[in-house]
């Protein structure tokens, strides 16, 4: 019988689909004092990749997770050449929050993290501009300005390393961060920064695409929520959200139902990568019930 206290532990993982997978890493976490507690997996035919999530428990007084994964490693990555990543459920991912003067996603996820719902911790909120410090403040998190211009980008840059790395951050959210991140920050966190935008994307382009849509009579509007590469706003889709509109609804009604959408569809891909639910895979996501 397992006791309340818990090392819970969430394996991805993905390889070339064969017999006697879901068997061996199953039979392996049982041999190993491992309780299944939730499995899911799924085979991508075209590519003939097989794709799995799994949740397990341990007794606390005798697990190590180094040591688990140590043996995973020797044992099954090798024999089924297992691309894999394995957590600690019971530790709280940091999450850093880049915004620049739009507050509508960062007062969401704040009220969220306020009230329990995000398993995470916030160390710090930066921006490239003050407008947002006194809702940092308010919400008794530390808040940095690091302005970014074409002649400081790569000293802001170097400020923004230092701060991720003095506070171990896990990930990145660009809450509405108007400045495109730099390479060296994305290949220090592949598929670790997500990003949130309108769903208008390439059809309208520029500052103002809510007007443009407007003056070509769009019904449907929404919002886009990725993980963060090279090409700019093509990285690997996490969640998506649609609203319908029709010629009754002002350049106004489309701004407020669009973000609206982005706060939803943000808050749920940050749910999504937080709950180690994301497996990204050929820059397409595989995302777990």
């Amino acid at each position: 019988m397992f006791s309340c206290f818990m090392n819970k532990i969430t394996l991805l993982m993905f390889c070339k689909d064969r017999s006697n997978i879901i068997a061996s890493v199953t039979n392996f976490i049982a041999n190993n004092g491992g309780n299944i507690v939730y499995i899911d997996q799924h085979v991508d035919r075209e590519q003939d990749i097989f794709f799995m999530r799994l949740e397990s428990e341990f007794e606390k007084s005798t697990f190590s997770i180094d040591a688990f994964k140590e043996l995973f490693k020797n044992n099954l990555v090798d024999q089924f050449k297992i691309t894999w990543r394995m957590y600690s459920s019971n530790r709280k991912p940091k999450m850093a929050l880049f915004v620049s003067k739009y507050d509508h996603c960062l007062y969401d996820i704040l009220g969220r993290y306020n009230s329990g719902e995000l398993f995470l911790e916030i160390p710090f909120i930066l921006s490239n501009h003050l407008d947002l410090k006194p809702i940092a403040e308010s919400f008794k998190i530390p808040f940095f300005h690091v302005p970014v211009t074409k002649e400081t980008k790569q000293e802001a840059e170097q400020k923004q390393l230092e701060l991720l790395t003095s506070y171990d951050i896990d990930f990145i959210v660009l809450a509405r961060y108007m400045q495109i991140v730099s390479e060296t920050l994305i290949h220090k966190y592949p598929n670790k920064i997500i990003n949130i935008h309108h769903s208008f994307l390439p059809a309208f382009v520029g500052a103002k695409p809510y007007h443009s849509a407007y003056k070509r009579g769009v019904k449907i509007i929404g919002a886009t929520s990725h993980y963060v590469t090279e090409e700019l706003d093509a990285g690997p889709i996490i969640e998506q959200g649609v609203a319908r509109v029709s010629h009754t609804h002002s350049i106004e009604d489309l701004i407020a139902k669009g973000r609206d959408l982005e706060k939803i569809v943000l808050a749920n891909a940050i749910k999504l990568h937080t709950n180690r639910k994301v497996l990204v895979y050929n820059n397409k996501t595989i995302i777990f019930s």
